[in-house]
């Protein structure tokens, strides 16, 4: 066993349904990342949508432990997390780094946008509104309400860093949004600041939110919490449905329940996950030890793996 270090890696997910082949995929490389670092493993239950659980976390949990995850400590509520959320808008606001924003995402779409921006980035519409202009377009919208954004520093617009699968990889920071008008704290704050209170130091997560990390990156830098280097990322490759369109639930038979249905029990669904990841030979049945042994980053595959139903 590798011996143990500080820090921690961490499970994420939303408790939106059962988990598919492509998050239990992710799950194994996150446990497998930290397990063989000496990390801790923690998990963190991303709910706050809550209106999308009916008991979903629950079952989630279960089939994580069915293939063999396991986890340090008890498992974490983002919604628990609201005072930390408040707290690092407020921190921001008071660094004039927060302003209220009336656009709908068709007016952002609609914008003229900025000379080299991105297709969809924030246009700055509401930025540099007056006192006055503010209460008129928050009257205007009655009753919902404004969403906060982030007054990204002049200076920045691109961020990169070094990723443990991607390598160097780069993305594009814009205003982008803090809390939504419906009072819900958006992904890339509520990640950054629950990572931060759970002594997370590496991020595994699937390669489609890794344009995201350096808006995630550039606010660790204003609230002062730990960055790259001391925190780690790794995107991994998605699973992909026989459509080449990312796995959903609407591929067929993709979750433990439906395949089990199908006569594929949990431990076939471990064989297979690690045979798609390199891991084992077609067929073999392998324990999380024995994957333990046999990870290696390096080796990992870097293109997704396209799941077909039998």
């Amino acid at each position: 066993m590798p011996e143990r270090r500080a820090g921690a890696g961490r499970y994420a997910p939303s408790p939106s349904g059962d988990l598919h082949l492509g998050n239990l995929r992710t799950a194994l490389l996150a446990w497998l990342f930290a397990r063989t670092t000496g990390r801790d493993f923690l998990m963190r239950i991303e709910d706050l949508d809550r209106a999308r659980d009916a008991g979903s976390a629950e079952h989630q949990l279960t089939d994580l432990t069915r293939l063999g995850i396991d986890w340090d400590g008890p498992v974490i509520l983002q919604s628990d997390c609201a005072a930390a959320h408040e707290a690092a808008i407020a921190q921001l606001a008071a660094a004039d780094l927060v302003y209220e924003c009336t656009c709908t995402r068709k007016d952002i779409l609609a914008a003229p946008s900025a000379p080299h921006a991105p297709p969809g980035a924030y246009p700055g519409t509401c930025r540099n509104r007056t006192a006055a202009e503010r209460a008129a377009a928050r009257l205007a919208i009655a009753p919902r309400l404004p969403a906060l954004r982030l007054r990204a520093p002049a200076a920045v617009n691109t961020g990169g860093f070094t990723d443990l699968v991607l390598g160097e990889t780069r993305g594009d920071i814009d205003d982008f949004v803090l809390r939504r008008g419906d009072g819900t704290i958006a992904y890339n704050l509520a990640v950054v600041v629950d990572d931060a209170e759970m002594g997370i130091d590496q991020v595994v997560r699937g390669d489609d939110l890794a344009s995201s990390t350096p808006r995630q990156i550039l606010l660790q830098r204003l609230l002062g919490l730990p960055t790259p280097p001391t925190v780690q990322y790794a995107h991994v490759p998605l699973v992909l449905g026989p459509t080449g369109a990312r796995l959903a639930k609407r591929d067929g038979a993709v979750t433990l329940s439906d395949l089990a249905a199908g006569g594929m029990d949990t431990a076939a669904v471990r064989a297979l996950l690690a045979q798609s990841l390199g891991l084992a030979a077609p067929g073999e049945a392998v324990t999380l030890q024995q994957l333990m042994a046999r990870f290696d980053p390096a080796h990992l595959p870097r293109e997704p793996w396209t799941w077909q139903a039998s």
